[in-house]
């Protein structure tokens, strides 16, 4: 493999911030050394961004492979190519204008880059022109190759969303443009920007909404005058590994269990509650700066989204922000349950440190809506290498230690004062005989 991407298996990078200076076919050519491919393939990477002055107006966070198919003299062969943790935002990145769409172009290589044209129709947005252009005459990659020079492969994507929405698509999105191939996955865009950051509310790509068996709801009936605690759980969920990854490395890591309780009500106009467990292996992504951390999760067309968010003046992060948007069962009067609460102060730690709670934990969304966590182990920000770093351990832990403490001290207490009863009387019953 003497290619510096050639088959690589690696994951989408970027740079946030200002366009690099080089020209889309001359990007980054000099980084002779600096094109290894992360080690996993499609996990979460970094994020694109396109500015105007302050304004953000175009997000991206994806992961993507590309397969050419090129003739030699004797034979087609074929090159895959991933992009490197070094690909940059292009000058030819813009926010466009009354006559001109916004259009977002990455470039890394010799003269590698892909462009993503989007224009806004009525109440949405879509990335109406997606263009891959890569070079013939790089031998690392196209051996033999009797075709010289840059090559353009365009293509309609078929990615659309809801204006203010974040078109989201775990799972593999395949594109075709003739002789390439380009496989996305672990897509999070959105252009034409109400805020600085990714919107709250999702729009998921076909793929995405395959019914799924893996979240499966149960549901337990309770009488409407019945308050809205949350049923008892029928099953603990298993613990599910978590990470969101940037340039910098390592900005979360998350081991727990999750299940959501919510209340609703049915078309009988009672009161039901439905549990879900989140399984051990959902999808997730991320994205991350200097002051929050998003954490994904994609329950088939569920989701839920953490945000952390930290206080440099103390020296605390916690978790801010939940947003859960899930399908209810059949019965319910409204199918589709989102809440968001962006008010919370949970799972709260020093900066440099992981917050931890064996005890289960109940986090209120709202009051029909909350999170069950169970044997939570967490940290955002910062990290010193890739592990969790010193435990904080929460105040239910410290009170389930606290309790055989003080029994294990009274039962102490208890043997002492039998103990000086029985030598006192002892004692006593000594001095009761005289010496003949």
């Amino acid at each position: 493999m003497t290619g510096r991407w050639r088959r690589a298996k690696g994951a989408v990078g970027g740079r946030r911030g200002a366009p690099s200076l080089e020209s889309e076919e001359t990007a980054a050519s000099e980084n002779t050394n600096s094109g290894r491919a992360l080690s996993r393939f499609l996990q979460a990477s970094s994020t694109f961004e396109v500015k105007d002055g302050d304004k953000v107006c175009i997000l991206a966070n994806f992961s993507v492979e590309f397969t050419v198919d090129y003739e030699t003299k004797s034979q087609i062969q074929n090159a895959s190519i991933v992009f490197p943790d070094n690909a940059t935002v292009l000058n030819s990145s813009s926010c466009g204008g009354k006559e001109k769409d916004p259009v977002l172009a990455i470039g890394f290589g010799k003269g590698y880059s892909l462009s993503l044209d989007f224009e806004k129709t009525k109440g949405s947005y879509r990335i109406k022109t997606l263009t891959f252009r890569y070079n013939m005459s790089d031998s690392d990659f196209f051996p033999g190759s009797t075709v010289k020079g840059i090559q353009e492969a365009t293509s309609d994507p078929d990615m659309m969303a809801v204006l203010n929405t974040t078109y989201t698509c775990v799972h593999s999105h395949r594109i075709k443009f003739a002789n390439v191939t380009g496989l996305f996955q672990n897509v999070t865009i959105e252009a034409f920007l109400a805020s600085n950051t990714f919107s709250h509310n999702h729009t998921f790509c076909k793929e995405d909404q395959t019914p799924t068996t893996a979240a499966t709801p149960t549901t337990s009936h309770v009488p409407a005058t019945t308050s809205h605690a949350p049923p008892t759980p029928s099953k603990k969920p298993d613990k599910g590994q978590y990470n969101v990854t940037s340039q910098y490395g390592i900005c979360l890591l998350a081991s727990m269990g999750l299940q959501l309780n919510v209340t609703y009500g049915t078309k009988s106009k009672t009161k039901s509650d439905v549990l879900v467990n989140v399984p051990s292996n959902t999808p997730h992504t991320g994205t991350c700066d200097n002051t929050s951390v998003t954490l994904n999760l994609f329950l088939g067309s569920d989701s839920l989204t953490f945000h952390f968010v930290q206080n440099a003046s103390i020296e605390k992060y916690f978790l801010h922000g939940i947003d859960m948007n899930i399908t209810l069962p059949s019965e319910a009067e409204e199918m589709r349950f989102n809440v968001t609460n962006n008010s919370l102060s949970e799972l709260k730690a020093t900066v440099g440190r992981s917050f931890k709670c064996v005890a289960e934990e109940t986090i209120w969304v709202s009051d029909k809506a909350s999170i069950n966590v169970f044997d939570v182990q967490i940290q955002a920000f910062k990290f010193e290498g890739d592990k969790f770093g010193a435990v904080e351990e929460c105040q239910l832990d410290e009170n389930n230690m606290l309790i055989p403490i003080i029994v294990g001290a009274a039962l102490a207490g208890l043997v002492l004062i039998v103990l000086i009863a029985y030598l006192i009387g002892r004692k006593r019953s000594h001095a009761g005989y005289q010496t003949i």
